[in-house]
């Protein structure tokens, strides 16, 4: 840390500093949103071609009247989310997530501009009536489509849902679900606007993680033609998701590919540049951005794993101690009284439960470099003192035998590249790894008097 630079974390003597970081950001925030959102609704108002997309269930949704309250109440929750911050790094990242999801929205209202529909009953309650006349001052029939109002609402229910008490926490829930519903019963959105909300609020807490650096300060375009060819794989089928998805009428089921169209363009992002750190996988866990973002793709890498080792679905022990196998369940786990799990997934979550877990993400179907096989050479050989170890990755076939196979070699159970696969093989007879497994296994043993 620089002189003169602020911590991290601000103890709690000095929680002036953190509220002036608070009010500057507010300050900054509070006029941009009124600003950038009045012009994108004139904007909006200026254009002849501003449409509708609606689906026609959405006659039958009810307009009521009280659900203003909780409408309106985002406003409130979000000035006051500042206060749940407590480091510089959380007052900064919230503020960035805020303002992000604010500037993407409006560029999509001025893009692409939408009109809602619905004309609103008349109401009885004149304190009702007031709200909504509020609301009307500012809010035109247009900015709907990703819903501003769900995008912010999945920010600050991230950053309220961390409060310590239980009953806060389900209140906090409560009343999410109360604000999400309302953009729809208070006649301020058709439904189309909700999901593309939603992921433009995952997708600012994917770009300002809790935890690291943002994913745009770790692109580096890969020299790696295996992750550039399987990029391209996954741009070619977000390609045709996006294709279907948008071939014929608007009012269709098929607007649901674009969900698994984003969540393999992201994926194919990740190959190209992001690296495995892209997943923002930590403990083993996936982060609820990668979780709802990466869901199509997570579920389809689950379900091939589950096809592949249907017929041998418990791991392999290759020695005393040392299993190999695909992603266990809780189950697996206990069943097999493992101490510990080495998990070599980028894509998939660990179980969590009573025992160590050690994750070093790697990119499916891309082949180890030598630091990532001394990495988890050296994890193996840690855990393994330490009793029943089991070392998995998808299917158990490939990165989970590479790291066994150096493991080996570290260790000098094996004396050759060749005796190493052998003894993976003779206990794990559907390991796949190839010729340039082969190789980075061979320049792995090489460098091995030069490895600390």
């Amino acid at each position: 840390m620089t002189r003169g630079a602020l911590p991290e974390t601000l103890p709690d003597a000095q929680p002036w500093q953190l509220l002036k970081r608070s009010i500057a950001w507010l300050l900054f925030l509070g006029p941009f949103f009124f600003i950038s959102y009045g012009f994108a609704n004139w904007w909006a108002e200026t254009q002849s071609h501003a449409r509708t997309l609606v689906f026609d269930w959405e006659s039958s949704i009810p307009f009521v009247g009280w659900s203003i309250v909780p409408y309106w109440s985002i406003d409130l929750l979000y000035g006051l989310s500042f206060l749940l911050c407590r480091s510089r790094r959380e007052v900064d990242c919230h503020a960035r997530r805020l303002f992000s999801a604010q500037i993407i929205a409006i560029s999509c209202f001025i893009v692409f501009p939408l009109r809602f529909s619905f004309e609103k009953p008349p109401l009885t309650d004149s304190a009702y009536q007031t709200l909504y006349t509020a609301l009307a001052g500012f809010d035109k029939p247009f900015n709907q489509a990703p819903s501003l109002h769900i995008a912010l609402l999945i920010v600050l229910w991230v950053r309220y849902v961390t409060v310590d008490s239980n009953a806060l926490r389900h209140l906090v829930n409560l009343w999410a679900i109360l604000i999400f519903v309302s953009v729809l019963t208070t006649y301020q959105h058709h439904f189309i606007d909700i999901p593309t909300g939603a992921l433009l609020g995952l997708f600012c807490l994917w770009l300002w993680p809790d935890e690291g650096p943002s994913p745009l300060a770790r692109w580096r375009f890969s020299a790696s033609p295996e992750r550039r060819r399987l990029g391209a794989r996954y741009v070619l089928g977000a390609s045709l998701c996006i294709a279907f998805a948008l071939y014929g009428e608007a009012q269709d089921w098929r607007l649901w590919l674009l969900w698994p169209a984003i969540s393999l363009l992201l994926v194919a992002l990740i190959y190209f540049g992001f690296g495995p750190e892209g997943f923002q996988k930590r403990n083993g866990r996936l982060g609820i951005a990668t979780g709802w973002i990466l869901a199509p793709y997570i579920a389809i890498a689950w379900l091939n794993s589950r096809i592949w080792t249907f017929r041998h679905p418990k791991p392999d022990a290759i020695m005393e101690g040392l299993w190999l196998g695909r992603m266990p369940t809780r189950k697996d786990m206990r069943a097999g009284h493992f101490e510990s799990l080495l998990d070599l997934t980028a894509e998939l979550s660990a179980p969590s439960g009573n025992w160590t877990i050690q994750n070093l993400p790697w990119l499916d179907l891309v082949t180890p470099d030598v630091t990532q096989l001394r990495l988890a050479a050296n994890q193996i050989e840690a855990l393994h003192s330490k009793g029943p170890l089991l070392v998995c990755c998808a299917l158990g076939f490939s990165r989970s035998a590479s790291a066994v196979a150096a493991w080996l070699l570290l260790s000098k159970r094996a004396c050759s590249v060749d005796a190493a696969i052998a003894m993976v093989a003779a206990h794990q007879p559907q390991l796949v790894l190839g010729r340039t497994h082969r190789a980075m296994l061979a320049d792995f043993h090489q460098a091995l008097p030069e490895l600390p």
